[in-house]
This record gives C-alpha cells, structure tokens and sequence, in this order.
C-alpha cells in the first residue's frame, strides 16, 4: 500500500472554524434528518436578503462583455466606480489604476500578503480577528502578531500596544473596521493614532472595510485612507456584505496615501493578477450601479429596519439571560458573546459550541476560533429573524440552565 499524501506543513498552524470541524459535522447531522439552525456564517442570501435589483441587471445586460477575460485590475467602469465613491469620502490622489478588483475580499488579502511578504515578516493583526487575515500572513510565509482588542476595552484597540509589538521584521498593521467577530466600530481619535505608528514606523496600513456602510446608532465609519498621511494605505471592500451579493464574489482593495513609495508593490500586485487572468466578470458590471444606486443598506440599518431590529433582539436577550453578557455591536452583522465566569474551568467557547449543535441543533462559531487568548466567547451573526432568535436564545439558556 503506497504512503498517504503528506500535506504543505504551512497548514499545521492555519484554522478557519467558521467553516471548519463544527461545520462539517452539522452537514452529517442534516444528512440524518436534523434541522440545524446554522449562526456560524455571515451569509444575508441565505437569510431572505436580496441583492438589490439593479445590480441583477445591470449584470444581466452586460453578459455580452463580461464573456472575454477582463484587464487584470478588473473592467474599468467598476474601478472608476470605486474610486468616485472614496473620492466622495474625502480620499485624494487616487484613480483607476490604484484600484484591483478580485473575487471577493478573500483572493485580494491573499494576493496582496504575497507580493508583500517574505519568510520571517510579520504582520500585526488584531485579536479577535476575522481569521483569513492570520491564515493568510501564514500561508504567505509571515508571522501574525496580534494585538489585543480587549471585551473590557469594548474591542477597542490601543495604539501604544500596537507600537509596542514592533520589530524590525514587522511589514503591515491590520485594521478591521468596522470588526467582525466583535461589532466594534473604531473612533477617529483611535485610528489616526494608528495611522501615526505606521507613518513612524513605515508600515503598511491594510484596512479591512467591508462592512463599511454596516453601522448602527450613532457609530460613524471613519475611512482609514483619509488618515493615513506619510504612509500608504491598502483599503479593501466589496460587494458581499452592504450589497448582499456573497455569491458574485466581487471585493476591491484600492493603494492611496505615499503611492511613490508603492511603485513595486502595485507592480507585484498587477504582476500576481495578471497570473490568474482576472476576476469573475459579471459580477464586476454590477459595481458600478452599486456604489452609485440607492444606498439601501441604509434601510436596514437604522431604526425600524430589519438589520437593526435583529441587533436589537439579541442585545435584548443577552441582557436577560443570567449566563451571557455582550458588548453591543455597533457595526457589521455579529455578536461576540460572553459566557458567565460560572463555567470557567467546565464549559469553554469549543465544549460549549459542540454541545449546542449537538442537543440544541445550533451551530455557532467559537471565540477562540478568531485568535483570543480567552475562551469564554462565541460568535453569531445577526442575520435570522426575530422568531429565529428568539428560539436560538432559549435552546441556548435550556442549555445552560442544565450545566448550572
């Protein structure tokens, strides 16, 4: 019998639990006939959230051109499309030719960590974090270091930690705003101060902005690309989250800031683009009546829309519950949800998480599964209806009430 197959060892220190061993082993429950509420993925299509319209058409009368391979950077009406809305949000000095459209946000982390890094760089990463960015500095041969974003500083992050974790192989700071496992929604104060460790440092900025129109209450999304001065700064975006368009797998990222000191970068970018062709096509002829449509996330968010009501059920429950507490999110489509120190030491984020698909059929993503040193919390999105909640938080106390 010949030997097994022996993986790339680069994997041995890559998890993606949202989509990991949970996950899979509530695919083999539903495979025997359970119904499983499933809370791990921030999917709006799965939940009855439509695409806008207009951006189904737009694709649909453009198919005729979306047939032949694009340019690498993507079809120019969605960059220009994409520089025309950061131009509206005070960012200067960019156009078309700083902006690379890829198949999602995904594709464009992966690609940009691997015309930056070399073996032994490292890149600061915030904790939690949305955990691609981490695979990704690893799988390009980094080392993520993380930088706390503490539940009892609201998960927000502190400037002088941030600086106190450089080195001389650090390349890049990561900023996540607003946060996804956490709901943060970063200050303007918080971010230029960020913003002057990199100009001190000459690090790299990437900013992870996709829930950028995600934000609820009085939280304001500040862009990081207008606070990065004497440094460049790489924003990614999309379609997938404020446009509910998971599927055409459509994100950005855009260079601004010292873009001379960028040359090679670009250059290493186009050259890693142009080596997988391009991007998904069709999809990309609905950028442009996206960003300069009706903005109707806007509807969702505020109050009185669905969005936000669904925030408001969980907030509502977690506060009632004698075993969970919340640090209300203020952005993106997730809660980050604390179990009671009661089951400390009996019941961590991975047990917790397991016994709940199990008895309760619900599937969530574990805390830990986003690179804390704490194992207390567990993620779930925001998108099922109230009904849907409702129920979830009483399996979830059913649960608990039996561990009590």
């Amino acid at each position: 019998m010949n030997d097994a197959i022996v993986c790339s060892a680069s994997l041995s220190d890559v998890k993606y639990e949202i989509r990991g061993q949970l996950a899979s082993r509530a695919a083999e429950l539903e495979k025997r006939g359970y119904e499983i509420t499933s809370l791990n993925i921030g999917n709006p299509g799965l939940f009855g959230f439509r695409t806008p319209e207009t951006m189904r058409l737009a694709m649909i009368e453009n198919l005729a051109l979306a047939e032949p391979y694009s340019h690498q950077q993507g079809i120019f009406p969605a960059r220009e499309a994409v520089v025309l809305q950061l131009q509206g949000r005070g960012v200067s000095g960019i156009s078309a030719d700083e902006v690379f459209i890829g198949n999602g946000v995904s594709e464009l982390i992966d690609l940009s960590l691997r015309a930056l890094l070399n073996r032994g760089d490292e890149v600061l990463v915030p904790s939690p974090d949305y955990p691609l960015w981490s695979a990704a500095v690893t799988l390009n041969g980094g080392k993520a270091r993380f930088y706390s974003c503490l539940p009892e500083n609201n998960f927000i992050p502190d400037p002088d930690e941030i600086e106190s974790l450089i080195g001389p192989a650090t390349r890049a700071i990561v900023i996540i705003n607003p946060n996804n496992p956490s709901g943060a929604v970063y200050s303007r104060d918080v971010l230029q101060k960020i913003a002057a460790v990199a100009a001190r440092h000459n690090l790299l900025v990437m900013a992870d902005e996709i829930y950028d129109s995600m934000v609820y209450d009085d939280a304001e999304f500040i862009p990081m690309a207008t606070l990065v001065d004497g440094a460049v700064c790489l924003s990614f975006s999309g379609l997938s989250k404020v446009y509910r368009a998971c599927g055409y797998r459509v994100g950005w990222c855009v260079f601004s800031g010292e873009l001379e000191r960028a040359a090679n970068f670009i250059h290493a970018m186009q050259l890693l683009c142009a080596l997988r062709l391009c991007s998904n096509v069709p999809g990309q002829w609905a950028v442009q009546t996206a960003l300069g449509g009706y903005q109707s996330i806007g509807d969702l968010v505020r109050a009185g829309g669905r969005l936000y009501d669904q925030r408001g059920v969980i907030i509502e429950r977690v506060n009632a519950s004698p075993y969970l507490s919340l640090v209300a999110p203020r952005g993106a489509m997730y809660a980050f949800i604390r179990l009671d120190p009661r089951f400390v030491g009996t019941l961590d984020d991975q047990e917790f998480a397991l016994e709940l698909l199990e008895t309760m059929h619900v599937l969530v993503a574990p805390g830990s599964s986003f690179n804390t040193s704490y194992t207390d919390h567990f993620r779930i999105t925001t998108l099922p209806d109230p009904a849907t909640l409702h129920s979830v938080f009483d399996r979830i106390e059913t649960m608990l009430d039996q561990h009590r």
